[in-house]
């Protein structure tokens, strides 16, 4: 009896400290690091700011943050060149950057949010939601143009959080219907009209392909936004901030900006011939927006946000972490699985990958021809930022700039080498 009361004792202890130990970490997530301590090279990982700084020199770049962790520790978050060319303000670590379609992501998130609280089911057919999707229709190339035919079946919101719904941006063949709709281009902050009433009016118009048949990248999470209003009672930035924003200490992650964060919004440039041009103001997509004067009305589910490379790397960490950051759980350990698997059973995407549920997906590391590893997770946006998290080498990294169109420009396959390249274990 001693002996087995002593064991007890010992796996008592041994739990208390596991868990204090865990906790310890949990508290520590995202805490900057010597990256040696996490197998990375300090040396190494000097070649990207230098590499970075180059692209800067020529004047292919304005500025730039990117921040890389690893094993939940920052060991790189390196901010080059300007914030603002012409006042000569620097990049700042902090600055606040337009993250376009990295909006996706965080919002097919809140889907899952609704379906762990028993609100919906990802299998749902949209109309349960919004009605006006019960009978779609497809515009089908012929001849003398187009035909538009009846949907094969109905839109789930599988298909959105796949993109496979069949719903692009309103430029495929069917596009002086969408155009007369006004409604093309990813882009709605200068928009007085909410999106649900957005979304509304794309029911009305033909899509691009069959629900389930083809990879379409539009609308999809547009759509899931109007879906999260219907669903939640609550406005699309209301809901995201309870449930995804707040938990995970997301500051500086918004729709429109406040007041008091306007001089810390990153300026976009575009690639020319003659060089860099500061973007129109405020432009539409391609301009700076209505992100500080706009009628801050519509919320765009699929590229409305604006956040900071910390911000992005907080909601990165805990899809890593399995759902968690901190010690608040946001997701469930298996809706993360879900949502980082490939859902498109064989229909074409790109060389090496697959899409789940707002993330694409490496299948094949060979036929991506990159370096990285199966099972990496990841997307980008409008004005040229990427990111990507690798859970085998339980690495997150963000990349932000302000570049519109970028013409080809390369620093983000040689960012992916040069943080694979420091890696030393």
């Amino acid at each position: 009896m001693p002996n087995l009361r002593l064991r007890r004792t010992i796996l008592t202890l041994c739990l208390a400290a596991a868990l204090s130990g865990s906790a310890l970490v949990q508290a520590q997530d995202l805490a900057p690091a010597v990256p040696e301590s996490v197998d990375v090279s300090s040396e190494r990982l000097g070649r990207l700011t230098s590499t970075l700084q180059g692209y800067v020199a020529d004047q292919q770049l304005a500025g730039a943050v990117a921040l890389v962790a690893r094993h939940g520790r920052i060991v790189y978050h390196e901010a080059v060149g300007m914030r603002d060319v012409e006042s000569s303000d620097a990049m700042r670590k902090d600055a606040i950057f337009r993250i376009a379609s990295q909006t996706k992501a965080l919002v097919s998130a809140a889907v899952m949010v609704l379906q762990e609280q028993g609100r919906l089911l990802i299998s749902d057919r949209l109309s349960k939601y919004l009605p006006e999707f019960e009978a779609t229709t497809v515009a089908v190339e012929e001849d003398s143009g187009y035909k538009v035919e009846p949907s094969r079946r109905p839109v789930t919101l599988r298909d959105l959080l796949t993109h496979t719904a069949g719903i692009d941006y309103g430029q495929g063949i069917a596009k002086d219907r969408w155009a007369k709709a006004d409604i093309q281009g990813w882009y709605f902050a200068h928009r007085e009209e909410v999106m649900r009433d957005t979304v509304a009016r794309m029911a009305s118009l033909p899509f691009a392909a069959h629900p389930g048949e083809r990879f379409v990248y539009g609308y999809n999470t547009d759509i899931l936004g109007a879906v999260i209003e219907r669903v939640s009672g609550q406005s699309l930035d209301v809901f995201l901030r309870e449930a995804i924003l707040d938990p995970l200490g997301m500051d500086d992650s918004h729709f429109y900006l406040p007041p008091d964060k306007t001089g810390r919004l990153a300026t976009v440039y575009s690639a020319r011939a003659s060089g860099l041009k500061r973007a129109p103001e405020p432009g539409l997509g391609i301009g700076q927006g209505h992100y500080v004067k706009g009628p801050r009305v519509s919320f765009s589910g699929g590229a409305g946000l604006l956040s900071t490379a910390k911000d992005y790397a907080r909601f990165l960490q805990m899809m890593l972490n399995g759902g968690s950051l901190d010690g608040r759980r946001v997701l469930s350990r298996k809706s993360v699985e879900l949502m980082t698997v490939d859902h498109l059973n064989g229909i074409p995407f790109r060389a090496g990958q697959g899409f789940g549920l707002g993330f694409s997906v490496v299948t094949d590391l060979g036929a991506r021809g990159q370096p990285g590893s199966v099972g990496e997770f990841g997307w980008g946006g409008a004005y040229h930022s990427t990111y990507w998290v690798d859970p085998q080498e339980g690495l997150v990294v963000v990349y932000l700039t302000q570049l519109i169109p970028a013409n080809g420009l390369d620093e983000h396959s040689k960012l992916r080498a040069l943080v694979y390249q420091a890696l030393t274990d």
